[in-house]
């Protein structure tokens, strides 16, 4: 069982997902935060509440952004 995707631009292959797994066990997979990531399925936004319907297959297109606060206060 092992899924390969190609994610931002790279082939990277997933041992603990299968075909069919969903973007919601994806986000949960590499560690990410649901509420500060953002992702294209396929040239599509993905609606986040739509995650634990939307099927992955070997070979798709994803794009996923991290967002991460921070940053210096003010002078």
């Amino acid at each position: 069982m092992s899924l390969t995707l190609m994610m931002n631009g790279q082939a990277r292959t997933f041992a603990t997902l299968a075909e069919d797994s969903n973007l919601e066990q994806l986000v949960a997979e590499l560690g990410l935060k649901g509420d500060r990531v953002a992702v294209e399925h396929n040239g599509e936004i993905a609606p986040r509440a739509s995650w634990g319907q939307t099927a992955l297959h070997e070979g798709d297109r994803l794009e996923v952004v991290h967002f991460v606060g921070g940053g210096c206060g003010s002078e």
